[in-house]
């Protein structure tokens, strides 16, 4: 379960990563969408880090990078850096899952990084919630 697009010679393209998704595609739509609607943000398919991370769409503000968003079967995880006071600022507020991927996050300087499964309307609100912070 949750396994990602990991043959490098073939170049999925936006839909085709939305259909691995399965019941999550509409999300997985929905927060590429949004990302490029409320922030301007510009999307890249590529395969970034390796042969394990897979195929993800790459949003950028300019050069700064905003996320990741690798397709799985059956959902979609976000790569995102914060700081960790943008972290603790809405910490209190986020679902228990979003507080685990939190404290479980790699140090990174003043902040780390999450990996974070979406798989439902909940977690796609909380990771908007974290997109926000690093956007604004």
């Amino acid at each position: 379960m949750y396994e990602r697009l990991l043959d490098r010679n073939r170049e999925p393209s936006l839909s085709e990563l939305a259909a691995y998704c399965g019941e999550n595609g509409e999300r997985f739509v929905h927060l590429n969408d949004y990302l490029s609607m409320e922030f301007g943000a510009s999307q890249e398919v590529r395969f970034p880090y390796g042969s394990k991370y897979g195929w993800c769409v790459t949003h950028r503000k300019g050069r700064k990078l905003i996320c990741d968003v690798f397709a799985e079967k059956g959902a979609f995880t976000v790569m995102l850096r914060l700081a960790d006071t943008q972290f603790m600022l809405l910490y209190a507020g986020l679902t228990e899952y979003t507080r685990k991927c939190i404290d479980a996050r790699y140090p990174c300087g003043s902040g780390g990084w999450i990996h974070y499964r979406v798989t439902d309307d909940g977690r796609l609100n909380d990771i908007k919630r974290l997109l926000n912070a690093k956007c604004r």
